[in-house]
C-alpha cells in the first residue's frame, strides 16, 4: 500500500470519492477533503491483499492518508506496504510528538450523515493529556497513556461502521465550526451485500465492544423472561470433580439434575471460566487462552427447542441487537446414529420457521452434535457458525463448516437436555427437558469487531498495550515477543480474577494453577527484560476493563495487587539463582549427551527455587530435550507423603467453608484429666462441608461435642485417636482439629447406627497411642534443654511434629553436630529419663512464668495466662499446652535416628522413645551379631575386625591398580602399533570389550598424552547403548582437527549425539549395526580437514 498526492485524471465520480483503475487493474480511491480553502485531493492506491484489512490497518491507513495531506509526514520514508509496519512503530517521532505537531484526529460514531467519518482537534483536551471522542453529543474523555495506542483499531472500527451503512445518498457535507475541523470522507462500494475497499473485503455489521455485548445479551434475555444471574464464583461449590469452574452450566449442575430447585425456570448468566488443560499453548497460538466468559440461557423444564432457535436467531441477526449478516450464519444439527434418532425437529425449526435452505444447514455426528457426560442427562445439540469470508480460510476445495481453519468460526452451542442415558447405550425420553447453551463473549467480540483472535479484542488489547507500555515490547516485533505479550496479558486476567474469587498461591490443587499463571508470566517478563516485580502493575487495567460488570474487581483492587506482587517478589527472591542452576544443569546433560532432562534436576528446581514443572518443562522443550516427568512425579509423591507427616496444626484452615454459628458453643477440652467421658453431646454434624442434623453408618463426618478428652492437633502435637459412641452407634475418630472458633472437630467414620444432633454421647480416647506420643512430647521438652546446655543459648525451636513414640525437632544452629556433640546430648536425655523426673504442670499469669525462665517451646502466641510444663523443677520449663506424661523415666528410651541440614542455619533431629526405641535396639543388636557372624569376630572385636579388612582390600586394590595401569600402558602400545598415518597425523579408531566411560576416558588421555599427533576414536558397547571417546593431540588439534567435531558426526550416523572440547569428547548411539560405519567415517573426516 502507498500513498501519494493526486495528479489531475479524468475520473468518474461516484458520491464523494473518485474512483480509478490503473494498469494493473487496481482501484485506486481518491478521498475527498474539505476545508475552508476548499478540496484537496489525496491518492491512494489500495493493493488487493489477502486476508483482508484489519481495524487497525484500515484506522492505521486512515491516519497516513491524514498526514500525508498536511505534508508532514509522520515516517522519514512512507514504507511501500505500510499493513506491515504497525503504526506506533513510526521512526520520525512518537506517538504524542505526531498528535501534538498534527491535529489530533478523533472518529465521530453515529454522525447524522453516515457517509462521513469527523476527524477534529480540541488544543485544550493536549492540556490534560486527554483526548475526546465525539458521540451525538456526547463527549467521552481518554487517558492517552491507556489508550491512545489502540486509535488506529477505534478509528477502523468507526470506518466500518460508515461502509456498514447501506443507505448511504451524498456524502457531501460542508465544514463548519472551528477552522481546525476538517471533514474527512470515504465513500464505499457495495456488491453482493458484501463491502469492498480497494478489493479488501469488510463486514457489513455494526462493531460493538466486548462489554457492550455481554450487556446486550443479558438485557435480551431478560426481555424474554430470564432472570440474570451474576456470575458464580471460580471456585466450585460442593463439586469435587472440577478444581475450578469451565462453563456456564457447571455451577448449575444441582439445577439441571433436580437435586435443587433453580430460582426461576429461565435464567441467564454471563459466567467467568478458566480451563487450564493446554496451558503449555497458551501464547504460543492466538487460539488458546486460560480465562474466558461463557454466555449462556437455561430452561429447567420451560422453554425447549423452538424457543431456543427463534431467540438465538433473533439476537444474533436482528438490527436492534448484534446485527450479524443472516446469509453469513450457519447452523448445525445431529445426525442422529444407531441408538439416537435425528434431530428433526431442530431441522425443521431452522429450515421452515427461521427460513435457512436446507443446504446450509449441516448434519454432524455425535462427536460434534451431542452432549453428553457418562450415564444421566443428554441430547442433541445445535450449533451457529458464522462465515468471516475466504480471506480467513484455508483454501482447500472442500473447506466449509466443520473445517479447522478460521473461516467458519463456531459462535453458539445450544444443548437440547431431552434423553436419558442409563450409561449402557440406552436412551429414553425425559419427562422435563431443558436447554443449556453457550456462547464465547471473547469469540462473539472477535466476530463482532473482526479481529483475528481474543488477544485483539478490545478489553484484552487494552491490557497488552499496558503491558506493552512497561515491558516497551510490541506485536510484531519478533515471534518470541508476541508470545511473551500474549502470556503475560491472558495470564494477568485469570489470575486477578482468581485472587478476586478466593484463590491464593500454593502449591496444592488450584492454589497451585494460580502460582503457575504467576510464575509463567514473570518469567517471560524476565524474557523481555524487566526484571522487577510488574505484573501488579497491570491489575489496574484488568480491573478497569471489567469492573463495569465485575464491580468486586475494584472492591478487591488492593487485595489482588498485594498478593500478586508478594509473589512476585518471592518468585524474583530464587528465579535469577534458579535459572543460572537451571543453565548449569542444562549444559550438564548437553555434555554428556543426553538429550533428556532429569527428573531429579527438575526437582530440585522446583523444591528449592519454587519452579512449577511446567515452566522447567518449557524451558526445557525450549532447549530442544524432553523431560523425565515420571521421575519427578516421584520425588513428588515421597514429598508429600513427608509432608503429611510432618504438616503443623492447620487451625480450621481445613474447614474454612464451615461456618456453625453462634448456637454452636466452644468445645471444652477435657483430656489433660480424662480419656474417656461418657456424658458429651453431639451439638454438630459435618458432611462434605455441610452441616447435617443426623449420620447414616458408611458416611465420613466431622462430629462437634460440646466437651471432649480428644486432643486436637496443634503445637506439634498429632490429633488424638479413638470412638465416639452411644447406645449401637460407633463413630471411629481418626483425626481432630480445633478451629479459631474454639470448636473441635472429630473426623471419622461411622461404622454402625444412627448419629444425631442432640444425641449424648460417650468419647474415650485411644489411651495405649496418647501415652506413646506423650512419651515423645516429654522427650522433645528435654531435648530442647540439653541442646541449649550442650551447643549454646543460640539454640532456639524452629519447628517440630510429635507422634506416637516418634519426634522431630528443627533447631537453629549454624553447623552439622559432631559425632562428639550427638552422643553428648543422647545421653544427657537419657541421663534426665533415668532421673525420673517430675512432671508438674500449672497455669500462670505469662509475665509469673516468663519470670521463672518459661520459653515459648513451639512459638505460638499466649493470652494473659499460660499453661507452663515444668520438669525436675527447672531443669526444663516451657510454655506448653500439650499433653506429657508425670515422670520422664516413663519416656524408655531416647534413641537419635539422624541429624541433618533442613534449611540455611537450621538442623533437624529424628529420634524415637518407647517402643520404638527398643525396636531400633533389636533391629541394631540382631544386626550386629549377623555381621560379627559373617566376619567371624566376637561383637566387641567388631571395630578392630573391620579395620584389619578395610587395610587389606586398600592394599589389594593398590596392587589391581598397577596392574591395570601397566596392562593399559600395553594397550595403548597396541593401539599406536595398530594406528595408520594420515598426513602427519596418526590415526586409529577401536571397540574396547567390557569398558566403561572411565576406561574409555583413562585409555584415551594416555593415547593423547603418549602421542601429541594421535586421532583416536574409542567405542564400548554396553546394555546395546554406545559410548564413543574422541581425543586429539596438541598437533592434530593445531591442524584443525578437533575432537568435537569427530564426536558429532560419528555419533550422527549411530542415530546419537555428543559433544565436547577440542582435545577430548564424548557421546553416544543406539544403533549397534552402524557402529563399524561410524569408525570407518573418521578417515573421510580426518582427510577432509587436511585438505588431502
Amino acid at each position: 500500500m502507498f500513498f501519494q498526492r493526486a495528479q489531475s485524471p479524468h475520473p468518474s465520480r461516484l458520491g464523494g470519492i473518485q474512483i480509478f483503475s490503473d494498469s494493473e487493474g487496481r482501484f485506486l480511491l481518491f478521498p475527498v477533503i474539505r476545508s475552508r480553502s476548499g478540496p484537496s485531493h489525496i491518492l491512494a492506491a489500495v493493493k488487493t491483499l489477502s486476508p483482508p484489512l484489519t481495524a487497525p490497518e484500515l484506522g492505521t491507513a486512515l491516519l497516513a492518508l491524514w498526514d500525508r495531506w498536511e505534508g508532514t509526514p509522520c515516517w522519514e520514508e512512507l514504507p511501500p506496504e505500510l499493513t506491515a509496519v504497525p503504526f506506533w512503530k513510526g521512526t520520525a517521532r512518537s506517538y504524542r510528538a505526531f498528535f501534538r505537531a498534527h491535529r489530533l484526529i478523533v472518529a465521530a460514531f453515529g454522525h447524522p450523515n453516515p457517509g462521513d467519518i469527523s476527524l477534529a482537534y480540541w488544543p485544550r483536551h493536549l492540556e490534560n493529556n486527554i483526548w475526546g471522542v465525539v458521540k451525538g453529543q456526547v463527549e467521552l474523555q481518554v487517558r492517552l497513556d491507556r489508550e491512545l495506542p489502540d486509535l488506529p483499531r477505534k478509528i477502523g472500527m468507526a470506518a466500518r461502521q460508515l461502509l456498514a451503512a447501506a443507505e448511504l445518498t451524498d456524502p457531501t457535507m460542508p465544514a463548519t465550526g472551528n477552522n481546525r475541523r476538517y471533514c474527512f470522507y470515504l465513500s464505499y462500494i457495495i456488491e453482493n451485500k458484501k463491502i469492498f475497499l480497494g478489493g479488501r473485503t469488510f463486514m457489513a455489521h455494526p462493531t460493538y465492544g466486548l462489554n457492550e455485548l455481554r450487556e446486550m445479551f443479558l438485557k435480551f434475555f431478560e426481555t424474554k423472561e430470564h432472570l440474570r444471574l451474576p456470575s458464580f464464583s471460580l471456585i466450585p461449590q460442593n463439586d469435587a470433580s472440577l478444581l475450578l469452574i469451565n462453563s456456564g452450566m457447571a455451577p448449575m449442575k444441582p439445577w439441571f439434575t433436580g437435586e435443587e430447585e433453580p430460582p426461576r425456570h429461565r435464567v441467564c448468566t454471563c459466567q467467568k471460566c478458566i480451563r487450564t488443560g493446554d496451558i503449555e499453548n497458551i501464547g504460543k497460538t492466538a487460539r488458546h487462552g486460560t480465562y474466558f466468559e461463557m454466555l449462556g440461557n437455561f430452561s429447567f423444564g420451560d422453554y425447549f427447542k423452538r424457543d431456543a432457535i427463534h431467540w438465538a436467531w433473533e439476537f444474533l441477526t436482528s438490527p436492534e441487537w448484534v446485527g450479524l449478516e443472516a446469509d453469513r450464519l450457519y447452523p448445525s444439527v445431529f445426525a442422529g446414529n444407531e441408538t439416537t434418532p435425528a434431530d428433526d425437529e431442530a431441522f425443521r425449526i431452522w429450515n421452515e420457521e427461521i427460513g435457512i435452505p436446507a443446504e446450509r444447514i449441516f448434519k454432524f455426528g455425535k462427536e460434534d452434535n451431542f452432549w453428553e457426560h457418562g450415564s444421566g442427562p443428554c441430547g442433541p445439540c445445535s450449533e451457529i457458525y458464522y462465515d468471516r469470508g475466504p480471506e480467513w480460510g484455508c483454501g482447500k476445495p472442500g473447506c466449509t463448516v466443520g473445517c479447522d481453519c478460521d473461516r467458519y468460526i463456531e459462535v453458539w452451542n445450544i444443548v437440547f437436555s431431552q434423553f436419558d442415558n442409563d450409561g449402557e447405550g440406552h436412551y429414553t425420553e425425559l419427562k422435563q427437558k431443558n436447554i443449556d447453551t453457550g456462547m464465547g463473549l471473547e469469540r462473539l467480540a472477535c466476530v463482532c469487531q473482526n479481529v483475528a483472535s481474543l488477544f485483539d479484542v478490545d478489553t484484552v488489547m487494552n491490557i497488552t498495550n499496558k503491558v506493552s507500555e512497561i515491558t516497551h515490547a510490541h506485536y510484531g516485533e519478533t515471534a518470541a515477543k508476541d508470545v511473551s505479550l500474549r502470556v503475560i496479558t491472558d495470564h494477568i486476567r485469570s489470575s486477578v480474577f482468581m485472587i478476586c474469587d478466593g484463590v491464593l498461591p500454593s502449591n496444592e490443587g488450584r492454589g497451585y494453577v494460580l502460582r503457575r499463571l504467576l510464575r509463567r508470566a514473570a518469567r517471560h517478563g524476565k524474557l523481555l527484560g524487566v526484571n522487577e516485580p510488574f505484573l501488579y502493575e497491570v491489575c489496574d487495567t484488568v480491573i478497569h476493563e471489567n469492573e463495569g460488570h465485575y464491580p468486586e474487581l475494584r472492591e478487591r483492587q488492593d487485595y489482588i495487587t498485594k498478593v500478586i506482587r508478594t509473589e512476585e517478589e518471592n518468585f524474583a527472591k530464587t528465579i535469577d539463582s534458579g535459572l543460572k542452576i537451571f543453565g548449569d544443569m542444562l549444559a550438564g546433560h548437553k555434555a554428556k549427551g543426553e538429550s533428556t532432562f532429569s527428573g531429579a534436576d527438575a526437582f530440585k528446581l522446583y523444591d528449592t527455587y519454587g519452579f512449577p514443572i511446567d515452566l522447567t518443562l518449557e524451558m526445557v522443550e525450549e532447549q530442544g530435550m524432553k523431560l523425565d516427568e515420571a521421575e519427578f512425579h516421584n520425588q513428588m509423591d515421597e514429598q508429600r507423603q513427608r509432608a503429611r507427616k510432618a504438616r503443623e496444626a492447620l487451625g480450621d484452615l481445613g474447614w474454612a467453608g464451615v461456618e456453625f454459628g453462634k448456637d454452636v458453643p466452644e468445645t471444652q477440652f477435657v483430656g489433660y484429666d480424662h480419656t474417656a467421658i461418657d456424658d458429651a453431646k453431639v451439638v454438630a454434624l459435618v458432611v462434605e462441608n455441610e452441616q447435617a442434623e443426623e449420620l447414616m453408618p458408611g458416611v465420613e463426618a466431622i462430629v462437634v461435642l460440646d466437651k471432649t478428652p480428644f486432643y486436637a492437633e496443634m503445637g506439634g502435637q498429632v490429633a488424638d485417636h479413638g470412638v465416639i459412641s452411644a447406645d449401637g452407634v460407633t463413630f471411629q475418630v481418626t483425626d481432630v482439629q480445633k478451629n479459631k472458633g474454639g470448636k473441635y472437630m472429630h473426623t471419622g467414620k461411622l461404622t454402625q447406627g444412627v448419629l444425631k444432633v442432640g444425641g449424648t454421647v460417650s468419647a474415650s480416647i485411644d489411651v495405649k497411642r496418647r501415652k506413646a506420643v506423650m512419651r515423645a512430647h516429654s522427650a522433645t521438652h528435654l531435648l530442647d534443654a540439653v541442646l541449649h546446655q550442650v551447643l549454646g543459648d543460640h539454640v532456639h525451636q524452629a519447628g517440630s511434629l510429635v507422634e506416637p513414640d516418634k519426634l522431630r525437632f528443627d533447631f537453629t544452629h549454624f553447623a552439622a553436630l559432631t559425632a562428639e556433640e550427638l552422643s553428648q546430648v543422647s545421653a544427657l536425655v537419657n541421663e534426665a529419663v533415668l532421673e525420673g523426673y517430675e512432671v508438674s504442670t500449672e497455669v500462670l499469669p505469662i509475665e509469673e512464668a516468663k519470670q521463672r525462665g518459661a520459653i515459648a517451646l513451639f512459638g505460638e502466641k499466649y493470652g494473659d495466662t499460660v499453661r507452663v510444663v515444668d520438669m525436675g523443677q527447672g531443669f526444663s520449663v516451657e510454655f506448653c499446652g500439650g499433653t506429657h506424661l508425670d515422670n520422664t523415666a516413663k519416656v524408655g528410651v531416647f534413641h537419635i535416628d539422624s541429624e541433618f541440614s533442613v534449611a540455611s542455619g537450621v538442623r533437624r533431629i529424628e529420634a524415637t522413645t518407647g517402643l520404638k526405641s527398643l525396636e531400633t535396639m533389636n533391629r541394631a543388636q540382631s544386626l550386629l551379631f549377623e555381621t560379627a557372624a559373617v566376619l567371624k569376630a566376637k561383637p566387641a572385636e567388631l571395630r578392630e575386625k573391620a579395620e584389619q579388612n578395610m587395610a587389606e582390600l586398600r592394599e589389594m586394590r593398590h596392587t589391581v591398580e598397577k596392574f591395570q595401569a601397566r596392562e593399559a600402558a600395553g594397550e595403548t602400545e597396541r593401539f599406536l602399533m595398530g594406528g595408520h598415518d594420515l598426513g602427519e597425523l596418526k590415526v586409529l579408531t577401536a571397540t574396547l570389550p567390557n569398558a566403561d566411560a572411565a576406561k574409555l576416558r583413562q585409555m584415551g588421555d594416555m593415547l593423547r598424552d603418549k602421542q601429541p599427533n594421535v586421532v583416536a576414536v574409542l567405542s564400548a558397547v554396553n546394555d546395546g547403548k554406545i559410548t564413543f571417546l574422541a581425543v586429539c593431540g596438541k598437533e592434530a588439534v593445531s591442524k584443525g582437527v578437533k575432537a568435537g567435531d569427530i564426536i558429532k558426526n560419528v555419533t550422527t550416523i549411530c542415530g546419537g549425539k555428543g559433544g565436547g572440547k577440542p582435545d577430548s569428547a564424548m557421546g553416544g548411539g543406539n544403533d549397534l549395526l552402524k557402529l563399524d560405519d561410524a569408525l570407518a567415517k573418521v578417515d573421510d573426516l580426518v582427510a577432509e580437514k587436511l585438505g588431502l
